[in-house]
């Protein structure tokens, strides 16, 4: 059984509540689920998000969607997932945040089907570690077995709060693979599809607006084509290209390189 969890919560710093940001009169989440649906391989999917009161709403639109939520810790996210994934019998577990809504469904089921022709072969496969694709396409797929063994013994609160970086940092015990964008090139830190800011929101919004009602299903490469066509389009969040959260990190994580990330512009 493969369970997604999309960990959700309306808690931000630089943009709250931003899953539920309305585009195209559905919420940020409903449309990132809607894409999630569209993979081929079989899965579950589920919302996890937090206890806290403020967070209700996303239950809410969980139940309104059809869709699992469920609830835990704010900041501990590996208990969350670990916690998400034993209530709904988990074999392999997929982690994306809700902050992807653009991520392309094809991305998905390829970093899947890797795993499952080399099941034998790895505990972790991921397309992020390093990333390739634009930013907002992240997948990261574990078995059961590889959680569990993270959320047993990860204690740093980088690693509580993010998931994985257990796993990464410890290639001694998980045998691990990177999945790569195989056209070869690397659009990771020049291309961003993720919200974290304002300008991520309109530049999301934008591209909804003028590919969503003709192709719900469009592409990454289609969203690279309308770039190409509309300039102005690629230009609303372009400062925040390589912004991501290792920026904070950088002195703790020994699988993190310096160019995998930049700091957000000092108006910030």
């Amino acid at each position: 059984m493969v369970v997604i969890i999309v960990q959700a919560r309306m808690a931000s710093t630089r943009l709250p509540g931003k899953v539920m940001l309305p585009v195209l009169g559905k919420s940020i989440l409903a449309l990132m689920i809607e894409r999630l649906q569209m993979i081929q391989h079989e899965a579950v999917l589920v919302i996890a998000t937090s206890v806290n009161p403020e967070d209700d709403i996303i239950e809410q639109e969980a139940r309104l969607l059809d869709i699992p939520c469920y609830r835990g810790d704010q900041n501990n996210l590996l208990d969350r997932h670990y916690q998400a994934a034993l209530l709904h019998n988990a074999d392999v577990v997929l982690k994306t945040p809700s902050d992807c809504p653009l991520i392309d469904p094809r991305i998905i089921d390829q970093t899947l089907t890797y795993f499952f022709e080399h099941t034998v072969a790895h505990d972790y496969v991921s397309n992020l570690h390093p990333a390739t694709w634009p930013d907002g396409n992240d997948v990261e797929i574990m078995t059961m077995a590889c959680l569990k063994q993270a959320w047993k013994n990860a204690e740093k609160n980088l690693e509580l709060e993010h998931t994985t970086p257990y796993i990464w940092e410890n290639p001694q015990l998980f045998s691990m693979c990177n999945v790569t964008w195989e056209t070869g090139l690397d659009y990771s830190m020049s291309h961003r599809f993720t919200i974290d800011y304002q300008e991520d929101y309109l530049f999301i919004k934008r591209v909804f607006e003028e590919l969503y009602p003709t192709n719900k299903s469009f592409s990454c490469a289609d969203i690279l084509d309308l770039l190409d066509r509309k300039p102005e389009i690629y230009q609303i969040n372009a400062n925040y290209a390589g912004v991501n959260w290792y920026r904070n990190h950088l002195n703790e994580l020994r699988t993190i390189q310096p160019k995998q990330t930049k700091q957000a512009p000092v108006s910030q």
